[in-house]
């Protein structure tokens, strides 16, 4: 008898029904690369610390450390407040950076960054953004106006100030 027989197949769709808990709980840091599907647990250490990664197709490579999404890429970072998409993401968890290209869009705190080309480097929450060829980086921030209005000094007679001894004689 083949060993084939023995064990049974695994269809490709089968195969992938785990590959989104695996790569969010990678993207959170919570398995290492080589661990088996079996112990992926979808919780990550403490609250907010998970990245959810949403997209058509997902790859996630054990070796190098690199999950690659494509096609209607969405992140959701709540820990830094962070909500983007893509048309493509590489997370590369040993660099803790994530790469993200195809018409960008992300949003945190009510600020925007739009551009062709995204880095996020995640221990420095900075992010560089590239944009296409003969095209701009477009980056909106909101700004908040941190000065009170100050009252105006007032115009005309300045205050009367008695003087104490001074008499007025009438003449």
């Amino acid at each position: 008898m083949k060993l084939s027989t023995l064990i049974p197949r695994i269809s490709p769709l089968r195969r992938f029904r785990l590959a989104p808990v695996c790569i969010a709980a990678l993207a959170a840091g919570t398995i290492g690369i080589s661990a088996p599907p079996k112990t992926v647990e979808a919780q990550a250490p403490g609250v907010g610390q998970a990245l959810t990664l949403r997209s058509d197709v997902q790859e996630a490579n054990a070796k190098t450390g690199i999950v690659t999404a494509r096609g209607n890429v969405q992140i959701n970072y709540p820990a830094r407040q962070i909500q983007a998409t893509a048309a493509q993401a590489l997370y590369y968890s040993r660099e803790r950076r994530i790469e993200l290209s195809g018409n960008v869009y992300i949003l945190q705190q009510g600020n925007s960054l739009r551009g062709e080309r995204v880095t996020y480097l995640i221990d420095e929450g900075r992010f560089v953004a590239v944009p296409d060829t003969n095209r701009q980086v477009e980056s909106i921030y909101l700004v908040p106006d941190t000065t009170a209005p100050t009252p105006s000094p007032t115009v005309g007679i300045p205050p009367l100030t008695p003087q104490i001894g001074v008499e007025s004689s009438p003449k």
